[in-house]
């Protein structure tokens, strides 16, 4: 038995976790964190992810003329979370982000040296509930990587890095509670299977959520989404499988709206896979038209990305064999595909101006080169007939159907012929008042119609649903305290970042306006440091 002892023990050394430590490491007292993973993966899936967070009326939004509040914010919120009666924490924790997040993450981290894009991103506008009015997703530069990389700097510079500790191989089990107080944690040392045991004053809980335990995920899927799909890619943390969950809920915490999940409805399989089922979350181009197993177009409201992505994975759920198809042309791709995170934005990760100008004007032919000699769910041919016995031949079967696809691109097709004034299909009013906005203007097609022969050769991905994101979880109040099922604190215990459901177990609701999540660990980890 390999026995520890600190002051605060943080289990979870994503970003939630280090924003504790150093909230903690300032007020003087000895912080250990026990992360599951490698060294080499410290600080969780936040270095994989592309970075944004939101924040509302902020001086960036200001320079660029964006007209944004904190009331227009919160509205924007509640309307997309869709709150219940009995939602009280995950409501004070939506009203305490919207109204504190500005002076306690983005002005904190720009002081720590993190820089942001210039000019926001427009994302879950919102579709049948309003989103987000207004461009609200302030993108880091250099991805989460660069985030990462400037918090754990700023934990390793700390003048009190002598009060730190960081065990990295270690799986904590459950808790230890004395006289009614959580006093430490036990868990093993996976490498060579020796126990441990820490002996502590607080606990804070930052080990990420469940999604990462797929078969966990499909028994909490939310009831929009009807039955889980057979094929569940996994781009969550391989390590966030809920075990924390079960060890606070065996002390009695509150565990809450596990349902609540944010899943994408574009994943494909990882060709360098990581971990089992390993899928990348695909950024759908909004001029693709996206089928069906059959091949029929998905309607009658077309599905466009960046509106609503919840609904989105309602609408694939409903489909035959619940996965999809996205059919485009060579020019749209360049324009429009992208992977999300930082492994397939090199320049952007690298910080590199003249790379991500080059890969904005003239396409990102790195990207489209790599899935094509790569993704195993992609397809390309000369013609839409060839096309068609392609996407057969990947699935396997004769679902595809030649008629179905053309009448849905010829129509398609027709209509952007027509000229914009005679628009009278959904998806490219979308694209239109998508384009009205500069950042998105440079990423999608002006009416690209798929079956010019000058835009080809034509593609097809497959896509599967893909499990990311927790939005449920331990319940907490707003000093991040633990709660027990009947509504009184459990001492001593702490919960931040998604494991806290990004706070009070469930601050989105059943949807998230994007950038709430990494805004969420940052906030949450700072207030749990600080009151553990």
């Amino acid at each position: 038995m390999e026995r520890y002892a600190a002051s605060v023990v943080i289990a979870g050394g994503g970003i939630a976790g280090i924003c504790a430590a150093l909230e903690a490491l300032g007020r003087g007292r000895r912080v250990l964190i026990l992360d599951r993973d490698e060294e080499a993966h410290f600080g969780g899936l936040a270095p994989e992810s592309f970075g944004g967070l939101w924040f509302a009326d902020t001086a960036l939004q200001r320079r660029n003329g964006i007209r944004d509040s904190l009331d227009l914010g919160l509205r924007d919120w509640l309307s997309f979370a869709e709150f219940g009666a009995e939602d009280r924490w995950p409501r004070e924790w939506a009203e305490a982000y919207v109204n504190r997040a500005n002076a306690e993450v983005y002005e904190w981290l720009q002081g720590l040296g993190v820089r942001f894009m210039p000019m926001p991103l427009w994302v879950e506008r919102g579709l049948h509930v309003p989103g987000n009015s207004v461009p609200r997703w302030h993108l880091v530069w250099g991805t989460g990587h660069a985030l990462h990389q400037v918090l754990a700097r700023a934990l390793f510079a700390h003048p009190s890095r002598n009060n730190l500790q960081i065990h990295f191989g270690h799986r904590v089990d459950e808790m230890i509670s004395t006289n009614g107080r959580v006093s430490g944690c036990r868990g093993v040392i996976e490498a060579s299977g020796t126990p441990f045991e820490v002996a502590a004053e607080s606990v804070v809980i930052a080990a990420g959520g469940i999604n990462g335990d797929v078969d966990r995920a499909r028994r909490h899927w939310h009831a929009d989404w009807g039955q889980p799909p057979e094929v569940l890619l996994n781009g969550s943390h391989r390590f966030a499988d809920g075990r924390l969950h079960d060890a606070a809920s065996e002390l009695g915490a509150s565990v809450t709206h596990l349902d609540w999940q944010w899943n994408y409805a574009a994943g494909v399989r990882h060709w360098r896979p990581r971990k089992p089922g390993h899928g990348l979350s695909l950024v759908p181009p909004k001029s693709a038209l996206w089928l069906n197993a059959r091949g029929e177009r998905i309607g009658p409201m077309p599905l466009v990305t960046g509106y609503d992505t919840h609904d989105l994975v309602a609408q694939i759920c409903r489909q035959p064999r619940q996965y999809s198809w996205q059919l485009m042309n060579r020019r749209i791709a360049l324009k429009e595909l992208a992977i999300s995170g930082s492994e397939f934005n090199p320049s952007f990760k690298a910080q590199n101006r003249l790379g991500v100008l080059r890969d904005l004007l003239f396409g990102n032919r790195w990207l489209l080169d790599e899935m094509q000699c790569n993704c195993e769910d992609m397809v390309v041919a000369e013609t839409l007939p060839e096309l068609v016995q392609r996407m057969n031949e990947l699935t396997g079967d004769d679902d595809v159907d030649f008629d179905t696809v053309s009448n849905a691109v010829n129509r398609y097709d027709d209509c952007i012929g027509r000229g914009p004034r005679f628009h009278d299909d959904e998806q490219l009013r979308r694209i239109e008042f998508a384009r009205r906005w500069p950042a998105d203007r440079l990423r999608t097609c002006k009416f690209q119609r798929i079956l010019d022969r000058k835009a080809g050769p034509l593609i097809a991905i497959r896509e599967f649903i893909i499990s990311r994101k927790s939005m449920g979880g331990l319940q907490t109040d707003l000093e991040s305290c633990v709660l027990a099922r009947d509504g009184t604190r459990i001492p001593g215990l702490f919960a931040a970042g998604e494991a806290a459901g990004f706070g009070g177990g469930g601050m989105n609701g059943k949807r998230g306006l994007e950038g709430t999540f990494l805004g969420g660990c940052v906030f949450g980890g700072r207030i749990a440091g600080r009151s553990a």
